[in-house]
């Protein structure tokens, strides 16, 4: 099927309007992650955290009628079971790879068991923000329907990038991580600080799982994140420990996971599903592009190479 000029500009809205929905989860999940590893810490059980989140967002806001509750608790959840991981983490001889694949396990287990009855129900959603409201386009509207976790998101973006290069907590986060000993002979207890750093990573990774069962596609199932919170461990590696390219790299991954249904949009139905494995396919690319010996350590934490 040829496309017009017309289907096109409504295509490219599509996508523009997609990105948004589907990476506020990356975007999330991807800054939680920044902040856990700028610490000297790994947390490959983000996915388990993500699907717990998400669950617990969902289940709260059915049980309260409101969403915002449902935000908050997915929040705590999610600090919960990445606090677990940071405390596991600090034993003598525990890998944080083999306890992430862990973390991901139980939490998965534990959101499809708790979240059995929560399939069928419906909860209350959170609002969109309407940025489109200027324009007399319907299409243009829809566009700019944005989740109101989207500003958070944004928000925190800027916090984390500024509070890394100019506050005490950020200087000290950013110490544990690349060097322990400095840390350690300035007074600072490192396990300590990669706890915190781990649990708050968790509690933003925690607004991500509310974004999925709250907003976009806002229900809950066991299937509902599809590897988002692997995808995002490797994002951040795109976006070489930034909290702005996280955003950006969100932005490009939620495009990219938008493409699909944006040509379903303007009835361009074949080739579906390989569309919808863009996201996937452009992980393999990134990583396999940015696996040189001159790049592949650019901006990371010192101590996440460290054997322990």
């Amino acid at each position: 099927m040829s496309l017009s000029l017309d289907n096109v500009s409504d295509l490219m809205l599509a996508v523009v309007g997609g990105a948004l929905r589907v990476g506020t989860p990356f975007l999330f999940v991807s800054l939680g992650e920044c902040l856990t590893e700028k610490s000297g810490r790994i947390n490959l059980g983000l996915e388990g955290v993500l699907v717990f989140s998400a669950m617990a967002a969902f289940g709260g806001a059915y049980v309260t009628g409101s969403p915002w509750l449902g935000v908050l608790a997915a929040c705590f959840c999610g600090a919960l079971l990445a606090m677990l991981h940071g405390l596991l983490c600090s034993l003598p001889r525990v890998s944080d790879i083999a306890t992430g694949i862990a973390l991901m396990l139980l939490g998965a287990g534990l959101a499809f068991y708790l979240g059995k009855q929560l399939i069928q129900p419906q909860a209350p959603q959170i609002p969109s923000l309407p940025l489109g409201a200027w324009s007399s386009s319907p299409a243009v509207q829809t566009a700019l329907s944005v989740n109101a976790l989207f500003p958070i998101g944004v928000l925190l973006a800027g916090l984390l990038a500024w509070g890394f290069k100019n506050t005490r907590w950020g200087l000290v986060v950013r110490m544990a991580g690349d060097s322990s000993d400095a840390a350690r002979a300035l007074g600072y207890s490192v396990n300590g600080v990669r706890i915190a750093a781990t649990m708050v990573g968790g509690a933003i990774a925690g607004f991500g799982g509310a974004s999925l069962s709250l907003y976009y596609p806002g229900s809950w199932n066991e299937g509902l994140s599809s590897g988002q919170g692997l995808i995002a461990v490797a994002l951040v590696i795109f976006a070489r420990w930034h909290p702005w390219r996280c955003l950006g790299a969100a932005l490009l991954f939620g495009g990219a996971g938008a493409i699909g249904p944006a040509l379903q949009s303007v009835g361009v139905s074949g080739g579906y599903y390989l569309f919808n494995a863009m996201p996937y396919v452009l992980t393999l690319i990134i990583l396999v592009a940015t696996c040189s010996t001159s790049q592949s350590l650019k901006g990371a934490p010192m101590e996440l190479g460290v054997s322990r």
